[in-house]
């Protein structure tokens, strides 16, 4: 048998290579000719998986704008972003729609995602409609949906207790309609479920017996408690905002951040134009002195005066005791009147 010669070699090494370029080619023009001819791999997922990816991210969004971008990316994402298994797993930061964006639009996807079953659009939209666009049936009933967890998945903290502070105002009627004791029973399930607020507001209705029998110890105990929770809220936002550059917002209410951004734009506005047509009543409405809360009086009078000045109306006791600790002891004319009393006696 006669041994091949070098060019043969040469020849069949060339040949192999041209027929793994080709075989290389020839793969290559069908995943091209899969991507150009408009069947893309993306198009043959089913719905399902999408919609479970789109649903992980809503679960993770930091802001509204996470949702928006993602149902921008294409035509399929558009039309499954706005599917109801989406919308529900929303997170609070994903439905957190600020003041100052505030249009028919955020009012839709706030509706469409409390539709969806989402507590945390259910509680927003509840304290939009109630406190500021003064729709307080509307409002009371989302609140009630999101506290009761009825088609939201579990009983939302923040609505118990903003529903508890509506039955101990009488919010939205009259004063014949307080409910101090249904106040108290809101407040324990919210506090049941970790809600400084209501474990601080639990706490001084039992010390003072509003609502409940007395028992200033249990009264101490749980203001104890609320005050190690906030700490430890306190520091865990400190935390993420150092990490995030100070972008984080962690353990801030949105629904609060949302009223004392519409009021601080145009609440007075709106009350200006009120008393000009007539509404004077309006005009006279006071918030809530503790400048994180946002809430505002339903009629005159509702909230709580400072019995020392006057000056200061409060929504609840916790707001009261927590702008108490932060300003408000050194603004209080009886308090103020009392420390000169006794700096004067001390230099005598």
């Amino acid at each position: 048998m006669r041994k091949p010669t070098r060019r043969s070699t040469s020849l069949m090494a060339k040949g192999s290579t041209r027929g793994r370029g080709g075989r290389t080619a020839a793969k290559q023009g069908t995943v091209s000719g899969h991507c150009h001819g408009g069947v893309d791999a993306f198009d043959r997922l089913p719905d399902d998986l999408v919609l479970a990816v789109l649903a992980g991210l809503a679960a993770r969004a930091s802001s509204p704008t996470d949702l928006a971008a993602a149902a921008l990316t294409c035509r399929r994402f558009r039309d499954l972003a706005a599917h109801p298994a989406v919308l529900s797993r929303a997170s609070a930061a994903g439905v957190a729609v600020r003041a100052a964006r505030w249009s028919e639009a955020a009012h839709r996807f706030l509706r469409r995602c409390a539709a969806a079953g989402n507590a945390h659009a259910c509680y927003l939209l509840g304290m939009v409609r109630f406190y500021c666009l003064g729709s307080r049936a509307t409002g009371a009933a989302l609140l009630a949906r999101a506290a009761s967890g009825v088609g939201c998945g579990g009983g939302h903290a923040a609505a118990m207790y903003a529903l508890a502070v509506v039955r101990f105002n009488g919010s939205g009627g009259g004063k014949a309609e307080k409910d101090p004791r249904a106040g108290v029973a809101l407040c324990a399930r919210a506090a049941w479920l970790g809600h400084a607020p209501a474990l601080r507001e639990l706490g001084h209705c039992l010390q003072d017996g509003y609502g409940a029998r007395r028992d200033a110890a249990a009264g101490r105990h749980l203001l104890l408690h609320a005050a190690a929770r906030e700490l430890a809220v306190a520091s865990l936002s400190a935390s993420l905002w150092r990490a995030r550059g100070g972008r984080a917002e962690h353990g801030e209410d949105a629904a609060s951040r949302f009223m004392v951004e519409w009021w601080a734009m145009g609440g007075a506005a709106a009350a200006k134009s009120a008393a000009g047509g007539g509404g004077g009543e309006e005009a006279k409405l006071r918030l809530c002195s503790q400048a994180r809360c946002g809430r505002r009086e339903t009629r005159r009078h509702e909230f709580r005066r400072c019995s020392a000045c006057g000056c200061a109306s409060y929504c609840s006791r916790a707001c009261q005791a927590l702008d108490w600790k932060r300003k408000h002891r050194g603004q209080c004319g009886g308090a103020a009147a009392a420390a000169r009393w006794l700096a004067a006696g001390n230099a005598h």
